[in-house]
């Protein structure tokens, strides 16, 4: 039935152009008869000269017009828009910037005012006596990279340095001077390896082997740090349920490189962040709705923590952000405490 209606509305199209590519010849033909006719009315000479001119300069410019119009239509093709990982890690080698040029790698965001839920108190009343947490905070996250190394060993594979700062502002305490309560810090060195491979619908297109430091800076009891060799996945997917989407998952493992009992400020981290984390990113027309899951796959003492972001549209470079974190780890401070925390605020696109 569909291929019938198919069939005859394709039937009726063919029609219709067969009807005008016989009519509008006739028109014009007749449309130039009409005008012929009336410059041959004209008895003097020059007036009569000036009207056939006429004639042939509308042509011209009609002539010139038509052909101007079919060179734009023929000429300018449409450019295919780069997808997000292409972006990300510069996968198409025409959209190179080549080294040294800084650009984004994890999202840069501020959340103007974020609400905790249950604040994790404890360590800085006990470093700071009379110092009090609030639930109301700032957060942001600042997070660029460059590129060290471009095409090692002939190859489309590149060394990336990437960092990323996070802090937990809290600047609604003025009564104590608004101070930070806590910021992490994290360097790492990437070795990225683009890809085309097919797996189960879905395109893996990069991989990311590299070491990854974080800490927070601060001295005993506060100070927390931990490294890790890292191994990270990209997939992707475009045009999943229209034009205007994509998909994009990445998958992120890490290994901890083990410390010194005596210099480990938290030995049991992996108790609750695991050992790696799945982030899934559905992009729409202008909007990003992303979920981070993350778990430490201990059935006895099962801990883990997820994420919620919308991002929509304000203009060309920012967006309204709306992030919920519940679970572990949200920062080294509080990597054994559990966050429920909601923000609001806005964050730089490079997704657009």
């Amino acid at each position: 039935m569909i291929l019938t209606v198919r069939f005859r509305k394709s039937i009726l199209f063919l029609g219709v152009v067969v009807f005008l590519s016989y009519m509008l010849p006739a028109v014009c033909r007749a449309e130039v008869q009409d005008d012929l006719s009336q410059c041959a009315a004209i008895e003097d000479d020059l007036l009569r000269l000036q009207c056939y001119d006429g004639m042939a300069s509308r042509k011209a410019a009609s002539v010139e017009r038509v052909e101007s119009e079919n060179r734009t239509d023929t000429c300018v093709a449409p450019v295919a828009k780069p997808s997000y990982l292409s972006r990300l890690w510069e996968l198409d080698r025409d959209q190179s910037r080549g080294r040294f040029a800084i650009r984004m790698h994890r999202p840069c965001y501020i959340l103007p005012f974020s609400f905790n839920f249950d604040p994790n108190v404890a360590p800085i009343e006990e470093a700071f006596p009379g110092r009090k947490v609030q639930k109301s905070e700032a957060t942001f996250q600042l997070s660029f990279k460059t590129k060290l190394w471009e095409d090692i060993g002939e190859k489309n594979v590149d060394l990336w340095l990437g960092y990323t700062q996070r802090s937990f502002w809290q600047v609604y305490n003025v009564d104590q001077s608004s101070p930070f309560r806590e910021t992490n810090y994290e360097p790492e060195l990437l070795l990225n390896l683009p890809m085309d491979l097919n797996v189960l619908g879905m395109t893996l297109r990069t991989i990311n082997f590299g070491i990854n430091h974080q800490s927070n800076g601060r001295a005993e009891p506060l100070s927390r740090s931990w490294n890790r060799i890292v191994a990270n996945f990209g997939f992707e997917r475009k045009n999943l349920f229209s034009t205007h989407d994509s998909l994009v998952v990445e998958l992120k493992s890490w290994y901890r490189i083990p410390e010194d009992t005596e210099s480990d400020d938290n030995p049991d981290i992996e108790d609750y962040l695991g050992y790696g984390e799945i982030r899934t990113s559905y992009f729409w027309k202008k909007h990003r709705y992303s979920l981070m899951v993350r778990n430490n796959l201990d059935d006895d003492e099962n801990r883990g923590a997820m994420q919620l972001d919308w991002s929509f549209p304000l203009n060309n470079r920012i967006s309204g952000y709306f992030q919920y974190y519940l679970g572990y780890g949200e920062s080294l401070l509080d990597y054994n405490h559990c966050v429920n925390r909601l923000g609001l605020g806005f964050i730089l696109t490079e997704w657009n």
